[in-house]
This record gives C-alpha cells, sequence and structure tokens, in this order.
C-alpha cells in the first residue's frame, strides 16, 4: 500500500514526461493496483502502481492491451505514456480522462462500438503473448478452434489454481471434464473476436465528452460472446447497450442458455482472487449442464 509517491515512480515519470509534478493525489483504484491522479506542468495524469512481483508484466501487457484495443478504433481507452520499474515499484503512466455524465444515447453508442470491436479477428483464438486477468495470469496459446482455447488456455487453468488451492473438489473436475465434451455443441461457431475480456462495469467510463472509454484490459482473439457474458455477471449493463449490439451483429440464438458457460471462467477467476465463496455459483452452472 503506497501512502505518498515513491521518489524512484516520482523521477521517472518527471523524466518520461519532461514536466514538473505539482501534486500527486491517490484516488479510487481497483482491488489489484493503486491508482493515483498527477498533476504536472503538462496537465492531469493517471498513475497506476503495485508491489506485486508479477506487476511489471502485468503493466507490460496491460499496456499492449490497451494499445491493440486503441488500433481497432472501435472505442477510445486511455493513451499509453509510459511504464517502468524500480525498487521493487512498478508503474503504469496513462493519459488522464475527465469523467464525465452519460448523456443520451450513451449506452447506444456503447453496444454498437463494442460489435464494431468485436468485427477485429484473427486467424487462430489467443494472442502472441500471454497477459492478466487482474493478478491473475491468462495463458493465450493459440488454438483453431474456440471449444479447445476456452478449454486449455481459459477454464483449466482457473481450475486448476482453484483445486490446489482447495476451494473446488476432485468432484468438480469431472464435472468440467464432461463440460469440456460438451463445449462444441454449446457453443455456436464463429471467427475469432477482439474483446475486451473483463467488461464489468468498473472497467468502463463516460468521458467529458460523453463518450464510453474501457480501461483494464485483458485482451484475446476469443468468441465475442465472453465479452457479453461477463457484461451481465454482476447485474448487466443498461438494456439499450444488448439492444444497440444486437442490432449492430445479432448473435447466435440461445444466448441466455449457454451465457452461464462463459461466465464460468470469470467465477473461477473470483474465486481465485477472492475466496470460496464464488464456489457454489460454479458448481450451480456446471449442475445445469452435466
Amino acid at each position: 500500500m503506497f501512502y505518498e509517491l515513491p521518489p524512484t515512480i516520482r523521477q521517472q515519470c518527471r523524466e518520461i514526461l519532461d514536466a514538473e509534478i505539482l501534486s500527486s493525489k491517490f484516488i479510487g483504484g481497483g482491488d489489484i493496483s493503486q491508482a493515483c491522479l498527477l498533476e504536472t506542468t503538462r496537465g492531469k495524469f493517471f498513475l497506476k502502481m503495485n508491489t506485486g512481483i508479477a506487476a511489471g508484466r502485468m503493466f507490460a501487457t496491460e499496456a499492449k492491451g490497451l494499445q491493440m484495443l486503441a488500433k481497432s478504433g472501435a472505442l477510445r481507452v486511455p493513451e499509453v505514456i509510459g511504464l517502468g520499474q524500480n525498487a521493487g515499484h512498478a508503474f503504469l503512466l496513462l493519459e488522464y480522462l475527465e469523467p464525465g455524465y452519460r448523456p443520451p444515447g450513451f449506452w447506444e453508442e456503447f453496444g454498437a462500438a463494442l460489435a464494431a470491436l468485436h468485427r477485429s479477428s484473427a486467424p487462430r483464438f489467443g494472442l502472441d503473448y500471454d497477459n492478466f486477468i487482474g493478478s491473475l495470469p491468462q495463458s493465450n496459446d493459440r488454438h483453431d478452434n474456440w471449444p479447445a482455447f476456452f478449454t486449455s488456455e481459459r477454464l483449466q487453468p482457473q481450475l486448476e489454481l482453484a483445486l490446489h488451492g482447495h476451494q473446488l473438489t476432485s468432484a468438480d473436475a469431472g464435472n468440467f471434464e464432461c463440460l469440456y465434451k460438451k463445449l462444441p455443441e454449446i457453443c455456436p461457431a464463429e471467427p475469432p473476436a477482439l474483446i475486451h475480456g473483463d467488461l464489468w462495469s468498473g472497467n468502463f467510463m463516460c468521458s467529458s465528452d460523453g463518450r464510453p472509454v474501457l480501461v483494464d484490459p485483458a485482451v484475446s482473439y476469443s468468441h465475442r460472446e465472453m465479452d457479453l457474458a461477463m457484461s451481465r455477471l454482476f447485474g448487466g449493463f443498461d438494456r439499450q447497450f444488448y439492444r444497440s449490439y444486437e442490432e449492430a451483429w445479432p448473435v447466435a440464438p440461445g444466448f441466455g442458455q449457454r451465457l452461464p458457460v462463459y461466465q464460468l471462467y470469470y467465477l473461477l477467476v473470483h474465486v481465485n482472487l477472492f475466496g470460496g465463496g464464488y464456489a457454489g455459483s460454479v458448481r450451480s452452472i456446471l449442475q445445469q449442464f452435466v
């Protein structure tokens, strides 16, 4: 936990920005890293800091993910200004975007823009580098089909972590094995889509000009329904968001029935980050399909 800006980070930020830091104010961040608003002679900037052993790699892959999303041109993301690591402190320096109020049409724009993001594709599922979801490693070895990728790179690594932490049991593992065999008939075949990867209400904002902005990505070329499923996990977004997405690019029939299968991944992540309180939700979904 930081209580003041470490001198090493302050100096590196000064060098990156070629500006004097007038003030630093710790603000609401997230469960993983601390956030700081820097007031400088060049304006305001957003700084994320972490002292974890993998923090440097975590911020480096987050920066790459933001740049991938920016390159798609579908949705705004904060510009990556710089990153670094010194004396056990890792940081990511970003453009600061002033928050604003959601104007009429915000959700419609957001839904259509997410569909446009998902139009960005690749030959295979996966990515050319591994990244993180929260503080947990997320493997992205490439696969030719979605069931193989979802099994090997998403569900199975999180399941093994939960088993190792005694949050789930061998009986749960057996049910996952049954589910893996059913994935080809559950999930419709679609081309890989560039997804945000962790799309919940804490990972988007409205800018001061009323536009949707994505933050904290866990990108990959995956099934586009993953983003939609995650967005519905903790209460969901405004219904206009989903209506607009459907108008731009309808999902295959039966999405409501298979949605919990995608949510299994995010629930497993929560089991491993926050404890076994989410294990009951995992078991409930498994019982629906096995």
